[in-house]
């Protein structure tokens, strides 16, 4: 069940991570209504919030694999919201990310 909850945590910080930098880049970049950065700016305190029910309670640990989860994530919002095509390199770099992800979550420690 831990692993469970660990990995629904990361994929709802990652929608709420990428999909709010995502709605201020829009706003930004691409010239949507102010309030897309707005919404962007609540979503990413969303994820802040997200990120702290995770059940290991080393926040550089947390945080440190959800670097590797973001990386995977954002190829992968980009993919389904821009209609951006990885290349190979892309995908193996998410891959050992995730990798990295499971090994920093999921390997048993010793007290």
């Amino acid at each position: 069940m831990n692993i469970t909850k660990t990995v629904v945590l990361f994929v709802l910080a990652a929608v709420a991570e990428i999909g709010g930098a995502w709605l201020v880049w829009q706003a930004v970049r691409e010239d949507k209504a102010w309030w897309w950065a707005g919404l962007g700016i609540v979503a990413l305190g969303a994820y802040g919030f997200i990120a702290a029910l995770q059940s290991d309670a080393n926040f550089g640990r947390v945080l440190a694999a959800y670097g590797g989860v973001f990386i995977a994530g954002s190829l992968l919002w980009g993919m389904i919201f821009d209609k951006f095509t990885p290349d190979r390199w892309d995908i193996t770099g998410a891959l050992v990310c995730l990798a990295g992800v499971s090994i920093i979550m999921f390997v048993p420690r010793t007290a």
